[in-house]
């Protein structure tokens, strides 16, 4: 799916005056936000994109608060994740309404050298956006493992 699908799709599930291309352009900017704060191995970074009562879930993990994100990460980095970094391209967006979405993306963590995640590390994930004070963040991630194809 292109981003020009994406961002029709996107607008037939809202009503178009409620939901801006910059609404649009800043929800497809989370999962970059994420892949260069994993690059960069910045906790703090990565758990700024979430709510403070945000949620992520991913395999053998749930963490819930913003706090516990972060410090998640810092453990993670420091070990299992250290030197890895993640990919994640969008290929749905949907709008519940003028402050809520779900973005649906493809990728997965990379090891050190990898240009595309192996079959093992290669995920689908379920993004709940919402606007709260101007700002698209992320309220609750789930990833899933997927297959190569």
């Amino acid at each position: 799916m292109t981003t020009q699908t994406i961002t029709a799709a996107a607008r037939d599930a809202a009503p178009a005056a409620a939901i801006t291309d910059e609404d649009r352009a800043a929800i497809a900017a989370l999962p970059q936000r994420v892949v260069a704060a994993w690059a960069a191995q910045d906790a703090d970074a990565f758990a700024e994109v979430f709510t403070p009562d945000g949620t992520m879930i991913i395999p053998g993990v749930f963490q819930q608060g913003r706090e516990a994100i972060r410090s998640f990460l810092a453990q993670a980095f420091q070990g299992p994740f250290k030197g890895t970094r993640v990919t994640g391209t969008p290929v749905d967006l949907r709008f519940a309404g003028a402050e809520s979405g779900i973005l649906i993306t493809r990728g997965g963590i990379l090891a050190p050298g990898e240009s595309e995640p192996s079959a093992e590390r290669a995920v689908n994930a379920s993004w709940v956006v919402i606007k709260r004070d101007g700002r698209w963040l992320l309220a609750a991630y789930q990833n899933s493992p997927r297959n190569a194809a």
